[in-house]
């Protein structure tokens, strides 16, 4: 009886670890575009005030929307004085 119970639980336990890793992985590549899709945004509003120009391309909204503002002086460093 106690082998029965310990293979039921150890079944719920795999199967709510499979859960879990595949909720990551639909949810990973939704939360990349719309942190990109937030940084795109952001570069949009720093280009619209004239103060800099940066370029909005997929890695540099994505460094913006994962990082948020320390990523745009981050990017601003790299672009104006590093490259």
């Amino acid at each position: 009886m106690d082998i029965e119970l310990i293979k039921i639980a150890g079944g719920l336990i795999i199967g709510v670890v499979i859960i879990l890793v595949l909720k990551f992985m639909i949810e990973l590549p939704f939360k990349i575009v719309w942190n990109s899709l937030i940084g795109a945004a952001i570069l949009y509003v720093v280009n619209l005030t004239g103060l800099v120009a940066i370029k909005i391309t997929f890695v540099h909204a994505l460094i913006v929307g994962v990082l948020g503002v320390p990523g745009l002086i981050l990017l601003l460093i790299y672009l104006n004085f590093i490259k």
